[in-house]
């Protein structure tokens, strides 16, 4: 029977334990990583439209549970002397913290910076699609990208027939207006054009009747005044969805998961 199992069985209850006491480790470190994912750089509904619970996903899945296996393979305390076996484990934290960190850079640059309003609707700008090359023609104030979390601009008008055909031929080209720092301008310099864009509540529930439901119970926590607010499109990265505003103060009140284009 040893022929069959040479190993006793503590050889394998040492490595288990190991290996489950890494996967703590492994959770932890996830959790704090979901902190500045989530809480940061990818609020909702960023998670969502944006990506950021996908490539969040595929980071912790692979880095969770990659680290807590090579320690399962390589634990072996009735072999290796403590000095070799604490090398070990320390080359397998280190592979995994950088792997942990490249995927953190990942996610923070394709991170959403911005929500624009651009001309007719809103659009998730990520930092990933801006040129950097550009950001220096931005107006004062405007010429980094935040880490903290989406911020609300808006963008000018073109300043002649010459600008508007550049910037559409390049936005068919793959650059979006929304994502030009030099047409960037703050938000509240556009408020004429937003409230003249803006729809009432009414019209979205006449063209989601399925939806109303969904609609009241985002509006009822904003009181009854919430029934005059308006809403407008928003494009975020692969979806579509709509944004909620109050009329009067033009802020973002709501998200909803509807393509009201």
């Amino acid at each position: 029977m040893r022929a069959f199992f040479p190993n006793p069985p503590h050889f394998w209850r040492d490595r288990i334990q190991a290996s489950l006491t890494h996967l703590g480790l492994s959770l932890g470190v996830a959790a704090l990583a979901a902190l500045l994912v989530f809480g940061v750089w990818y609020p909702y509904p960023y998670s969502e439209l944006s990506g950021g619970r996908e490539l969040f996903l595929i980071l912790i899945t692979v880095d969770v549970i990659l680290g807590p296996l090579i320690t399962l393979a390589v634990f072996n305390r009735q072999t290796k002397p403590l000095t070799e076996l604490r090398r070990d484990l320390a080359i397998v934290a280190l592979l995994q913290l950088a792997a942990l960190g490249y995927g953190l850079w990942t996610v923070c640059v394709s991170r959403p910076v911005h929500l624009v309003f651009e001309y007719h609707r809103f659009a998730a700008v990520h930092a990933i699609n801006v040129p950097e090359e550009r950001l220096p023609f931005a107006q004062t104030g405007l010429k980094t990208m935040p880490l903290t979390g989406p911020t609300l601009l808006s963008l000018r008008d073109f300043k002649d027939p010459e600008e508007k055909l550049e910037m559409t031929v390049a936005a068919l080209g793959g650059v979006s207006l929304a994502a030009r720092p030099e047409l960037w301008q703050p938000y509240d310099r556009a408020a004429e054009q937003i409230r003249k864009e803006a729809k009432p509540m009414a019209a979205l529930k006449q063209r989601f009747p399925m939806a109303q439901q969904q609609i009241d119970a985002a509006l009822a926590k904003h009181g009854p005044e919430a029934q005059g607010y308006v809403y407008l499109p928003m494009v975020g990265r692969k979806t579509f969805w709509t944004v909620v505003l109050d009329p009067v103060s033009l802020r973002v009140k709501e998200f909803l998961p509807l393509d009201s284009f």
